[in-house]
């Protein structure tokens, strides 16, 4: 009996592991494992419990396995006469997921570390923290609403203290790009959490939903909105989230997950761990731009593949489910959010921008219109993209067109105008020949078509074909 049970394990393993990896499995587990266990299943029984229902069990993966070190290593201390890291990095994992972790160093994902320098962290160190957060290796402090908020999603540069215990700024920290004492960069325990390591869990929409949520970028909340998300909590019993094989219109087909369209396996398609590798727009900047364009920017491999290319992953994924007019149609539809957005309000809202720059105080958020045109790309910019990318109506127009609209219309150009009236009469000729650019830009931008309305110069032939639909819908549902 227990025979079998070992060639069963052995054969889950095969289908998790690759070829490679999967031959040089131990026979059983290491003394070195096995001493660790003795100790830590008193110590830290929860750590153990997890472990025995992993596959890293049934395959004799134990402790040892991932957290030894070599002497030399920045982060290596001796445990019980026995030289170990406390931090099991990606290049740790590569020992036997050395393809896994290829694509997962070339994706985005993992280098979500290097915020330093951006708008979130200037926020988030400057404006909304201090130096108030003293540790050994930051004696004149840093803001703990980064290390808090930013670093656990991100990721951290993990220190190590001279004793080599790692500093608690830094530490702990499991986010997506850490950087690690090794110098590898990411955390694959973001998406599978130690020590199950749960390819469940993986799958599951909520685990994406620990840093993909919020006022910025509200995948799961969009997800949980859509069709999709609906279909998942109805058939969640039908989903065969641990099956050690699971491809979409083969092992399940109730609903899609995250995983499942940006990393998971389909008829035609590997599972990818560069999640960039299925989408055809990058939705981060003000202006969306082609995730070639980005991956060229971080020196990424990806920089190669076309976002035709990319799209076409993504359809083999919809082609499951869907007839291929349904998704050309669908693909349709998103383009033209962001083509509308692009066009009536991300670049003119840029070029009004620059053009009131010379009358701004210099530093970035001092200005009340910095906080009002940050907020409408980065947050009501985002939202109306992500959520037509993800077919969540709601997210796309109400917390998405409706607040970019509202807060372009009501705040920004109000604002802009109001830095035109301060400065117009200024005793600088500068400020006042700024004044007169930004005033000619904002009437420029406001008699352009799409916002003449504004101005009460909407095309008549609209005006009346608005008005008639307005009193057809009045007659329609009177009383």
């Amino acid at each position: 009996m227990n025979t079998t049970i070992k060639q069963l394990s052995l054969v889950l393993c095969a289908l998790i592991l690759p070829r490679a990896a999967w031959s040089e499995l131990p026979a059983s587990l290491s003394a070195e494992s096995a001493a660790c266990i003795a100790c830590h299943k008193q110590q830290n029984p929860g750590i153990y419990e997890q472990w025995g229902a992993s596959k890293h069990f049934r395959a004799n993966v134990g402790c040892y396995e991932c957290h030894k070190a070599e002497k030399g290593d920045p982060d290596a201390f001796e445990h019980f006469n026995t030289l170990i890291s406390l931090i099991v990095s990606p290049k740790d994992c590569a020992r036997c997921h050395e393809h896994e972790v290829a694509e997962f160093v070339a994706s985005h994902h993992s280098k979500a570390a290097r915020i330093l320098g951006s708008l979130d962290n200037v926020l988030a160190e400057v404006v909304e923290g201090s130096t108030g957060l003293v540790t050994p290796m930051f004696p004149g402090g840093l803001s703990a609403a980064a290390v808090s908020g930013c670093w656990q999603c991100h990721g951290a540069e993990v220190k190590v203290l001279s004793d080599r215990g790692l500093d608690p700024a830094t530490w702990p920290n499991t986010g997506i790009g850490r950087i690690n004492p090794d110098g590898s960069e990411g955390s694959c325990s973001a998406c599978h959490s130690r020590h199950t390591f749960s390819a469940a869990q993986a799958r599951d929409p909520e685990n994406c939903g620990k840093c993909h949520m919020g006022p910025d970028h509200p995948q799961l909340e969009i997800y949980n909105e859509s069709k999709h998300g609906i279909a998942f909590r109805a058939n969640r019993d039908k989903m065969k989230l641990d099956n050690a094989k699971w491809i979409v219109g083969e092992d399940y087909s109730a609903a899609p997950t995250c995983a499942t369209c940006h990393i998971s396996a389909t008829k035609n398609q590997p599972v990818t761990h560069d999640v960039g590798l299925r989408i055809s727009w990058n939705n981060r900047p003000a202006v969306s731009i082609r995730p070639e364009v980005s991956d060229a920017k971080m020196g990424l491999p990806g920089k190669d593949i076309t976002w035709e290319t990319r799209r076409g992953n993504m359809t083999d994924v919809c082609a499951s489910c869907h007839t291929a007019q349904y998704v050309t149609n669908f693909y349709t539809q998103y383009d033209g959010i962001v083509n509308e957005y692009h066009t009536k309000f991300a670049k003119p809202g840029l070029e009004l921008m620059a053009a009131a720059k010379p009358l701004l105080k210099p530093v970035e958020f001092s200005n009340p219109v910095d906080w009002t045109w940050f907020e409408l790309w980065h947050h009501q910019g985002r939202r109306a993209r992500h959520g037509a990318s993800m077919m969540g109506p709601d997210y796309t127009h109400w917390h998405g067109t409706y607040e970019v609209a509202k807060s372009f219309y009501t705040e920004l150009i109000p604002e802009l105008e109001g830095l035109v009236k301060e400065n117009l009469e200024s005793k600088e000729p500068a400020r006042c020949k700024a004044a007169e650019a930004l005033q000619k830009k904002i009437e420029e931008v406001l008699n352009q078509d799409s916002h003449k309305w504004y101005l009460n110069k909407m095309d008549p032939k609209e005006a009346n074909e608005r008005k008639k639909r307005t009193e057809e819908f009045q007659q329609r549902y009177k009383k």
